[in-house]
């Protein structure tokens, strides 16, 4: 609507403009070519007048010349006033003649000297000042010269001024009427455009309401229908029916989604049994496997591996099918997050030890006490753990706690094949891997990590993920400490390479520099407790690699 307005107040302004100066233009060379042919015939009769006349002595001529300016005055002519003016060099001045003492001040000079070099008329425009006018105003007005001859005197200057007053009462009448003709076309143009901008946008913003409504979960809203075939009305039913096939289709695949769910979840319990079954049978063949040939007896070993990676997978998409069926729940207790950290750690030091790679892990000093399900924080980190020390190739791995005032936060940090930047936001997908052809030695299921994504959540807390090829990669776990609080930042970095451990050679304990800040790999100054009178050291102790020697384990 303001647009409009604006665009109509553009338009009526250069319409008046152009309108206005037309109207004045036509007065203005009417005006003036009825003053032309005026003057012409007045001029041409004064002319005749001194041809005639018998006077010859200067006061006989001087009372020529007032009684003409007198006679103007008298007849007929549209002229307001009239002078005759001796040219400067006259050689035989007679004393200027006019209507009003001191008219003569409006004649220029300029206005002079083209009278006087030419035969014709000469036109100039000109202000009458208030004291010369009727109307005690200023006004507008030309000034007409020719030049006459007196007899015995020579050639004299005639001078008529012409009022334009008439003319400019009539511009300003016409100026007035276009100024409340353009107010009332822009009155009409904005009563108009509010009707047509109601008409049209109310039916918008009730379906931009509707929208949003519909954004919100409320399926079953809809526009009320609208009679007619304008735009309006076909708007409103197209957005009926795709909000009906929306909530029709939505519908569907919420029912397809359920019963996806239903299928998962009946699929792996229905599964159970006959597994428990085949596990009784295959435990009794892998206790037999020494009685068996060759080929039976690893067909034995590799049907209970698998069997144990089955169990895993059968489990996980149990605990997937209760967080898309959202009935995941949390049983929190107040826990000490380096207690976890260490038992996860404890508990993975077999696969370091296999695969050859140095863990590290750095606790804080003050406790990292948090409001936690201990199972599911116990599984994320275990899911960290394993996935780095099985893509480490051989590289240190350093496992840190950190805690501030609101959150306790885990990094997991390796330094293998890591990840690339697009990698980065598929990690946490089901069943992806980074490379597909890695062999995998821990029946791992591929679910891990989306399992850990929906344990974090459960928390309200994050789990993020850095990493580079080539430089390995670091997954961080931030807590809230307490339900409710919102989290704004991590006690710990997530990106960059750690710095001051280095994995040790052979039969030697790690070289330890210590930084100048928390890193992923930094490990804290031994502490002294005193626990009934014997001082123990309560830093943990990095795992020692499994080629170092027996006495020195």
């Amino acid at each position: 609507m303001t647009s409009a307005l604006a665009l109509g107040v553009v338009a009526v302004a250069l319409l008046g403009l152009y309108l206005s100066i037309s109207i004045r233009d036509g007065l203005f060379e009417q005006r003036v070519d009825r003053i032309e042919r005026e003057n012409a015939s007045m001029t041409e009769q004064v002319r005749t007048s001194f041809s005639i006349s018998p006077a010859t002595s200067r006061s006989d001529l001087q009372l020529l010349l007032t009684q003409m300016v007198q006679t103007l005055a008298s007849s007929a002519s549209s002229a307001q006033d009239f002078l005759l003016l001796s040219a400067p060099d006259q050689p035989q001045r007679l004393a200027d003649t006019g209507t009003q003492p001191g008219i003569k001040d409006i004649i220029s000079e300029d206005l002079r000297e083209s009278t006087r070099a030419t035969a014709g008329q000469v036109l100039q425009s000109v202000q009458i000042p208030a004291e010369y006018t009727d109307s005690e105003v200023s006004e507008p007005g030309v000034v007409v010269g020719s030049t006459v001859e007196v007899p015995s005197i020579g050639t004299y200057e005639l001078y008529a001024i012409y009022s334009l007053q008439a003319e400019q009462e009539t511009l300003s009448f016409v100026q007035r009427t276009l100024a409340i003709g353009a107010l009332a076309i822009l009155a009409l143009l904005g009563v108009l455009t509010w009707v047509v901008t109601r008409q049209t946008v109310a039916p918008v913003r009730r379906a931009a309401t509707v929208a949003s409504r519909l954004a919100d979960g409320h399926l079953d809203e809809r526009l009320p229908d609208a009679k007619g075939q304008d735009e309006m009305a076909t708007l409103t039913r197209t957005f009926n029916e795709m909000a009906g096939n929306l909530e029709d289709q939505i519908a569907r695949m919420e029912e397809l989604s359920a019963a996806q769910r239903r299928f998962v979840s009946d699929v792996s319990h229905e599964l159970r049994t006959p597994l428990t079954t085949i596990r009784m049978a295959g435990e009794v063949i892998h206790a037999s496997r020494d009685d068996l040939d060759p080929a039976a007896r690893r067909s034995a070993e590799l049907l209970y591996t698998q069997l144990d990676r089955f169990e895993i997978l059968l489990t996980d998409l149990l605990e997937i099918s209760r967080f898309d069926a959202g009935a995941a729940v949390l049983d929190v207790e107040q826990r000490d997050l380096r207690d976890v950290v260490a038992a996860v750690a404890d508990a993975s030091m077999p696969l370091a030890e296999s695969k050859h790679v140095f863990l590290s892990v750095t606790l804080p000093d003050e406790p990292a006490t948090a409001d936690v399900d201990p199972r599911r924080v116990e599984r994320i980190v275990r899911n960290l753990v394993v996935n780095a020390v099985e893509h480490a190739e051989g590289k240190p791995v350093e496992v840190t706690v950190g805690v501030d005032a609101d959150a306790v936060a885990v990094v997991v940090r390796d330094h293998g094949v890591g990840l690339a930047p697009d990698e980065i936001d598929r990690v946490f997908h089901r069943f992806w891997r980074a490379d597909p052809a890695r062999a995998r030695t821990t029946g791992g299921t591929g679910l891990g990590l989306a399992i850990s994504l929906e344990d974090a959540r459960l928390h309200a807390g994050r789990l993020e993920a850095w990493g580079r090829p080539g430089e390995g990669a670091s997954f961080r776990l931030t807590l809230p400490r307490r339900a409710g609080i919102r989290l704004a930042r991590s006690p710990l970095p997530l990106e960059g390479p750690s710095k001051g451990v280095t994995a040790p050679p052979t039969g030697q304990l790690p070289v330890v520099n210590p930084p100048t800040g928390p890193t992923p790999t930094a490990i804290p100054e031994l502490g002294v407790v005193d626990i009934d009178g014997v001082d123990i050291a309560h830093a943990h102790v990095p795992t020692v690699r499994p080629d170092v020697d027996e006495e020195a384990r």
